[in-house]
């Protein structure tokens, strides 16, 4: 496993789309091992998607388990070939990015969403989400189709906001 460079905005590569993932072998194991490692070291990262390391496959890592809203979730999960298939209502929240480390920004998402997907072995999932853990995956899947949070905020003018940068102790 190793930590990867994580592609930052303005980078063009971030626009890309991403590719179904068609193997699952040890190659594409290491990428979720490598994948993982990279979203541990990010500071209080939630999420990470292949492209954000520029590797160009639908796969999304999301773990809302550690959350301090006691929301029922389903924790770690490994997206592969992720889709939404249906989703309802709408809310605006406060969303951040490994890959633009310098702001924050409102952005509107549906409140709750059908997720069907694959698992790391390709086998079939599905998942009803709702809440924060439907504002991470949507935020993540985004980038697979070449989307940042800043293409999704609700006011360039005043909706993105300089983060705060906390200490480390």
């Amino acid at each position: 496993m190793s930590i990867q460079d994580i592609l930052v905005y303005p980078d063009e590569r971030l626009k890309q789309l991403s590719n179904e993932v068609t193997e699952f072998d040890g190659a594409f194991k290491q990428l979720l091992d490598n994948l993982e490692e990279t979203r541990l070291a990010g500071p209080g990262a939630v999420g990470i998607a292949a492209p954000q390391i520029a590797v160009f496959q639908r796969v999304v890592i999301v773990d809302v388990s550690k959350m301090r809203k006691p929301v029922p979730n389903h924790g770690y999960m490994i997206l592969v070939n992720p889709e939404i298939t249906e989703w309802d209502g709408y809310d605006i929240g406060r969303e951040g990015c490994l890959s633009v480390p310098d702001f924050t920004g409102n952005v509107i998402r549906a409140k709750s969403i059908h997720l069907k997907a694959l698992d790391r072995e390709g086998n079939d999932i599905e998942f009803d989400m709702e809440g924060f853990e439907a504002r991470a995956v949507q935020h993540e899947l985004d980038h697979l189709d070449g989307l940042l949070f800043l293409d999704r905020v609700v006011s360039r003018n005043t909706d993105i906001f300089k983060r705060k940068v906390y200490k480390k102790s």
